[in-house]
Protein backbone atom coordinates (compact mmCIF):
# COMPACT_ATOMS: atom_id res chain seq x y z
CA UNK A 1 0.00 0.00 0.00
CA UNK A 2 1.71 3.39 -1.02
CA UNK A 3 1.45 5.88 1.64
CA UNK A 4 -0.26 8.90 0.75
CA UNK A 5 1.47 12.61 0.59
CA UNK A 6 2.35 14.18 3.65
CA UNK A 7 1.93 18.15 3.87
CA UNK A 8 5.26 18.97 5.19
CA UNK A 9 6.31 22.90 6.61
CA UNK A 10 10.23 23.43 6.12
CA UNK A 11 12.04 25.71 8.16
CA UNK A 12 15.08 26.77 6.99
CA UNK A 13 17.75 29.60 6.05
CA UNK A 14 21.63 29.33 4.93
CA UNK A 15 22.70 27.51 1.69
CA UNK A 16 23.37 24.30 3.66
CA UNK A 17 19.22 23.98 3.89
CA UNK A 18 18.94 24.31 0.13
CA UNK A 19 19.75 20.16 -0.80
CA UNK A 20 17.07 19.34 1.73
CA UNK A 21 14.03 21.51 0.66
CA UNK A 22 15.39 20.53 -3.41
CA UNK A 23 14.78 17.18 -2.32
CA UNK A 24 11.73 17.56 -0.81
CA UNK A 25 10.40 19.52 -3.86
CA UNK A 26 11.43 16.31 -5.94
CA UNK A 27 9.67 14.12 -3.31
CA UNK A 28 5.75 12.36 -3.41
CA UNK A 29 4.71 14.85 -0.87
CA UNK A 30 3.71 18.35 -0.59
CA UNK A 31 6.17 21.36 0.60
CA UNK A 32 2.74 23.32 1.98
CA UNK A 33 4.75 26.81 3.35
CA UNK A 34 8.44 27.46 3.82
CA UNK A 35 9.53 29.67 7.04
CA UNK A 36 13.21 31.55 7.21
CA UNK A 37 14.96 33.95 8.55
CA UNK A 38 13.92 37.64 7.76
CA UNK A 39 16.29 39.42 5.75
CA UNK A 40 18.94 40.94 6.98
CA UNK A 41 21.29 43.28 6.19
CA UNK A 42 25.29 42.25 5.03
CA UNK A 43 28.28 43.06 3.64
CA UNK A 44 30.51 46.40 3.16
CA UNK A 45 27.17 48.36 1.19
CA UNK A 46 24.64 47.02 3.78
CA UNK A 47 21.95 46.01 1.54
CA UNK A 48 18.99 43.81 2.51
CA UNK A 49 20.15 40.09 1.49
CA UNK A 50 17.16 37.37 1.31
CA UNK A 51 18.36 33.99 2.71
CA UNK A 52 19.44 31.31 0.30
CA UNK A 53 16.02 29.11 1.64
CA UNK A 54 13.93 32.53 0.47
CA UNK A 55 15.47 33.01 -2.88
CA UNK A 56 14.36 28.94 -3.96
CA UNK A 57 10.81 29.21 -2.07
CA UNK A 58 10.24 32.42 -4.37
CA UNK A 59 11.35 30.30 -7.55
CA UNK A 60 9.07 27.75 -6.52
CA UNK A 61 5.76 30.03 -5.53
CA UNK A 62 5.55 28.34 -2.28
CA UNK A 63 3.70 30.03 0.73
CA UNK A 64 7.03 31.84 2.67
CA UNK A 65 7.14 33.10 6.30
CA UNK A 66 9.26 35.09 7.67
CA UNK A 67 8.80 35.90 11.43
CA UNK A 68 11.24 38.06 13.66
CA UNK A 69 9.82 35.17 16.33
CA UNK A 70 8.31 31.79 15.83
CA UNK A 71 6.77 31.83 19.32
CA UNK A 72 4.61 35.16 17.99
CA UNK A 73 1.11 33.84 18.54
CA UNK A 74 -0.31 35.07 14.96
CA UNK A 75 2.62 33.27 13.01
CA UNK A 76 1.95 30.03 15.16
CA UNK A 77 -2.05 30.36 14.49
CA UNK A 78 -0.95 30.41 10.37
CA UNK A 79 0.93 27.59 10.78
CA UNK A 80 -1.66 25.23 12.39
CA UNK A 81 -4.25 26.24 9.63
CA UNK A 82 -1.98 24.09 7.31
CA UNK A 83 -2.49 21.30 9.30
CA UNK A 84 0.99 20.17 8.39
CA UNK A 85 1.80 15.90 9.01
CA UNK A 86 5.36 16.83 9.49
CA UNK A 87 8.37 19.85 9.98
CA UNK A 88 11.34 19.57 8.33
CA UNK A 89 13.89 21.85 10.17
CA UNK A 90 17.40 22.67 8.88
CA UNK A 91 19.48 25.13 10.25
CA UNK A 92 16.28 27.63 10.36
CA UNK A 93 18.20 30.03 13.36
CA UNK A 94 15.54 29.62 15.73
CA UNK A 95 14.93 27.42 18.65
CA UNK A 96 11.14 25.91 17.99
CA UNK A 97 8.64 25.86 21.46
CA UNK A 98 6.87 23.24 22.65
CA UNK A 99 3.80 25.29 21.84
CA UNK A 100 5.29 25.30 17.65
CA UNK A 101 6.68 21.66 17.94
CA UNK A 102 2.87 20.12 18.67
CA UNK A 103 1.50 20.99 15.85
CA UNK A 104 2.03 19.03 12.90
CA UNK A 105 0.91 15.49 13.33
CA UNK A 106 3.86 13.28 13.36
CA UNK A 107 6.53 15.71 14.86
CA UNK A 108 9.46 17.61 13.72
CA UNK A 109 12.67 16.00 12.09
CA UNK A 110 16.07 17.85 12.16
CA UNK A 111 19.10 17.38 10.17
CA UNK A 112 21.99 18.36 12.30
CA UNK A 113 26.04 18.51 11.17
CA UNK A 114 27.80 16.47 13.42
CA UNK A 115 27.45 13.04 15.05
CA UNK A 116 25.23 13.60 18.24
CA UNK A 117 25.45 14.41 20.56
CA UNK A 118 28.74 15.72 19.69
CA UNK A 119 29.01 19.13 18.63
CA UNK A 120 25.64 20.57 19.67
CA UNK A 121 24.71 23.88 18.74
CA UNK A 122 25.19 26.53 15.88
CA UNK A 123 28.78 26.06 14.37
CA UNK A 124 29.26 22.25 14.67
CA UNK A 125 31.04 22.20 11.12
CA UNK A 126 33.99 24.54 12.22
CA UNK A 127 34.19 23.70 15.63
CA UNK A 128 34.62 19.83 14.24
CA UNK A 129 37.81 20.97 12.01
CA UNK A 130 39.13 23.19 15.06
CA UNK A 131 39.35 20.27 17.46
CA UNK A 132 40.97 17.93 14.82
CA UNK A 133 37.86 15.09 14.16
CA UNK A 134 39.21 12.95 11.73
CA UNK A 135 35.57 12.35 11.26
CA UNK A 136 31.86 13.84 11.52
CA UNK A 137 28.80 12.83 9.88
CA UNK A 138 25.34 13.71 9.77
CA UNK A 139 21.99 13.17 12.45
CA UNK A 140 18.45 12.79 11.95
CA UNK A 141 16.66 13.85 14.81
CA UNK A 142 13.04 14.27 15.67
CA UNK A 143 13.21 17.41 17.80
CA UNK A 144 11.99 18.78 21.55
CA UNK A 145 12.77 22.25 23.48
CA UNK A 146 16.36 21.80 24.18
CA UNK A 147 19.25 22.49 21.70
CA UNK A 148 20.06 19.20 19.44
CA UNK A 149 18.73 17.22 22.37
CA UNK A 150 16.16 14.94 20.35
CA UNK A 151 16.19 11.06 19.67
CA UNK A 152 18.16 10.19 16.92
CA UNK A 153 16.89 8.84 13.85
CA UNK A 154 19.75 8.12 11.88
CA UNK A 155 23.00 8.88 11.20
CA UNK A 156 25.90 8.80 8.61
CA UNK A 157 29.35 9.68 8.81
CA UNK A 158 32.20 10.83 6.81
CA UNK A 159 36.05 11.28 7.25
CA UNK A 160 37.21 15.56 7.43
CA UNK A 161 39.93 15.59 4.56
CA UNK A 162 43.32 16.75 5.58
CA UNK A 163 42.74 19.81 3.61
CA UNK A 164 39.09 20.34 3.79
CA UNK A 165 37.65 23.91 5.15
CA UNK A 166 34.56 24.58 6.48
CA UNK A 167 33.27 25.72 3.29
CA UNK A 168 33.87 21.89 0.87
CA UNK A 169 32.54 20.23 4.04
CA UNK A 170 29.61 21.87 4.21
CA UNK A 171 28.94 21.08 1.06
CA UNK A 172 29.30 17.73 1.34
CA UNK A 173 26.97 17.33 4.85
CA UNK A 174 24.22 19.40 3.18
CA UNK A 175 24.33 16.57 0.22
CA UNK A 176 24.33 13.78 2.55
CA UNK A 177 21.64 15.19 5.14
CA UNK A 178 19.51 15.78 1.91
CA UNK A 179 19.79 12.13 1.17
CA UNK A 180 19.10 11.11 4.80
CA UNK A 181 16.02 13.19 4.95
CA UNK A 182 14.03 11.06 2.32
CA UNK A 183 14.75 7.82 3.56
CA UNK A 184 13.54 9.32 6.93
CA UNK A 185 10.37 10.34 5.90
CA UNK A 186 10.16 7.17 3.83
CA UNK A 187 10.79 5.13 6.98
CA UNK A 188 8.14 7.14 9.32
CA UNK A 189 5.33 6.58 6.98
CA UNK A 190 5.92 2.86 6.86
CA UNK A 191 6.49 3.18 10.50
CA UNK A 192 10.45 1.44 10.08
CA UNK A 193 12.00 4.33 12.23
CA UNK A 194 12.79 3.90 15.65
CA UNK A 195 14.01 6.97 17.29
CA UNK A 196 17.09 6.09 20.04
CA UNK A 197 17.62 8.34 22.88
CA UNK A 198 20.82 10.62 23.09
CA UNK A 199 23.17 10.14 25.80
CA UNK A 200 23.28 13.45 27.58
CA UNK A 201 26.68 12.66 29.11
CA UNK A 202 28.63 12.67 26.12
CA UNK A 203 27.54 15.59 25.05
CA UNK A 204 29.85 18.57 23.60
CA UNK A 205 29.24 21.88 22.13
CA UNK A 206 29.38 24.01 19.09
CA UNK A 207 28.72 27.58 20.16
CA UNK A 208 28.32 30.34 17.48
CA UNK A 209 31.87 31.83 16.35
CA UNK A 210 33.02 35.23 16.85
CA UNK A 211 34.84 37.74 14.25
CA UNK A 212 37.85 37.73 17.53
CA UNK A 213 37.85 33.77 16.74
CA UNK A 214 39.79 34.62 13.66
CA UNK A 215 43.13 35.50 15.16
CA UNK A 216 46.21 33.57 15.17
CA UNK A 217 48.36 33.03 17.61
CA UNK A 218 51.85 32.43 15.99
CA UNK A 219 52.98 30.70 19.51
CA UNK A 220 50.08 28.00 18.74
CA UNK A 221 51.82 25.04 16.90
CA UNK A 222 51.52 24.81 12.91
CA UNK A 223 48.56 22.63 12.41
CA UNK A 224 46.59 23.96 15.18
CA UNK A 225 46.74 27.35 12.82
CA UNK A 226 46.23 25.04 9.97
CA UNK A 227 43.03 23.59 11.52
CA UNK A 228 41.63 27.55 12.32
CA UNK A 229 42.38 28.20 9.19
CA UNK A 230 40.07 26.09 7.24
CA UNK A 231 37.78 26.12 9.96
CA UNK A 232 37.09 29.60 9.82
CA UNK A 233 37.00 29.54 6.04
CA UNK A 234 34.79 31.32 4.18
CA UNK A 235 33.82 32.76 7.75
CA UNK A 236 34.55 34.63 10.05
CA UNK A 237 38.29 34.17 8.14
CA UNK A 238 41.38 33.55 9.96
CA UNK A 239 43.43 36.64 10.40
CA UNK A 240 46.40 38.20 11.43
CA UNK A 241 48.25 41.52 11.63
CA UNK A 242 50.05 43.12 8.68
CA UNK A 243 51.89 46.61 8.74
CA UNK A 244 49.15 48.17 10.72
CA UNK A 245 46.10 46.12 8.68
CA UNK A 246 44.05 43.21 8.81
CA UNK A 247 45.64 40.04 6.53
CA UNK A 248 42.96 36.87 6.24
CA UNK A 249 44.27 34.01 5.74
CA UNK A 250 42.17 31.52 3.56
CA UNK A 251 45.15 28.96 2.95
CA UNK A 252 48.40 27.59 3.85
CA UNK A 253 50.00 24.14 4.60
CA UNK A 254 52.32 22.77 7.50
CA UNK A 255 55.76 22.40 6.73
CA UNK A 256 57.94 20.13 9.86
CA UNK A 257 60.66 22.23 10.71
CA UNK A 258 64.03 20.32 12.67
CA UNK A 259 64.92 23.88 13.46
CA UNK A 260 63.72 26.23 16.03
CA UNK A 261 61.59 29.12 14.32
CA UNK A 262 60.62 32.52 16.01
CA UNK A 263 56.60 32.33 16.57
CA UNK A 264 55.60 34.92 14.07
CA UNK A 265 58.62 36.13 11.98
CA UNK A 266 58.58 35.45 7.92
CA UNK A 267 61.82 32.89 7.87
CA UNK A 268 61.63 32.53 4.26
CA UNK A 269 59.36 33.73 1.05
CA UNK A 270 59.09 31.61 -1.92
CA UNK A 271 57.48 32.65 -5.53
CA UNK A 272 53.72 31.56 -4.12
CA UNK A 273 54.01 31.39 -0.57
CA UNK A 274 55.34 32.87 2.73
CA UNK A 275 57.25 30.65 5.68
CA UNK A 276 56.71 32.09 9.29
CA UNK A 277 57.31 30.42 12.03
CA UNK A 278 55.54 28.99 14.75
CA UNK A 279 55.54 27.37 17.97
CA UNK A 280 56.16 23.69 16.37
CA UNK A 281 57.06 23.84 12.30
CA UNK A 282 56.04 26.82 10.35
CA UNK A 283 53.52 27.22 8.97
CA UNK A 284 53.51 28.36 4.69
CA UNK A 285 50.76 31.09 3.89
CA UNK A 286 49.64 30.90 0.27
CA UNK A 287 46.20 32.47 0.09
CA UNK A 288 45.21 35.78 1.49
CA UNK A 289 43.00 38.89 1.25
CA UNK A 290 44.10 42.52 2.86
CA UNK A 291 41.68 43.96 4.18
CA UNK A 292 40.05 45.98 1.66
CA UNK A 293 40.98 44.23 -1.15
CA UNK A 294 40.31 41.29 -3.21
CA UNK A 295 41.23 37.58 -1.87
CA UNK A 296 44.20 36.49 -3.88
CA UNK A 297 46.98 33.94 -4.25
CA UNK A 298 50.47 34.83 -1.92
CA UNK A 299 52.08 34.86 -6.06
CA UNK A 300 49.69 37.59 -6.80
CA UNK A 301 49.96 39.41 -2.95
CA UNK A 302 53.67 39.63 -3.23
CA UNK A 303 53.64 41.18 -6.92
CA UNK A 304 52.35 44.43 -5.42
CA UNK A 305 52.82 43.98 -1.38
CA UNK A 306 56.96 42.85 -0.88
CA UNK A 307 57.19 40.87 2.70
CA UNK A 308 60.84 40.74 3.62
CA UNK A 309 62.25 37.64 5.66
CA UNK A 310 62.03 39.31 9.13
CA UNK A 311 58.66 40.45 9.01
CA UNK A 312 56.84 40.09 11.97
CA UNK A 313 53.43 39.15 11.78
CA UNK A 314 50.94 40.13 15.18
Amino acid sequence: MIASPWRIVFFGTPAFAIPALKNLLQGPDEVGAVVTQPDREKGRGRKVIPSPVKELALQHGLTLFQPEKVREEAFQEKIKSLHPDLFVVVAYGQILPKSLLKIPKHGAVNIHASLLPKYRGAAPIPWAILKGERLTGVTTMMMDEGMDTGDILLQTEIPIGDEETSETLQDRLALLGAQLLLEIVRGMKAGNIHPIPQDHSKATYAPPLKKEDGQIDWGKEAKEIDRQVRALNPWPGAFTEWNGQLLKIYKGEVREETSERKAGIVSWVGSNFIEVGTGKDSFLIKEVQLEGKRRMSVRDFLAGHPVPVGTVFK
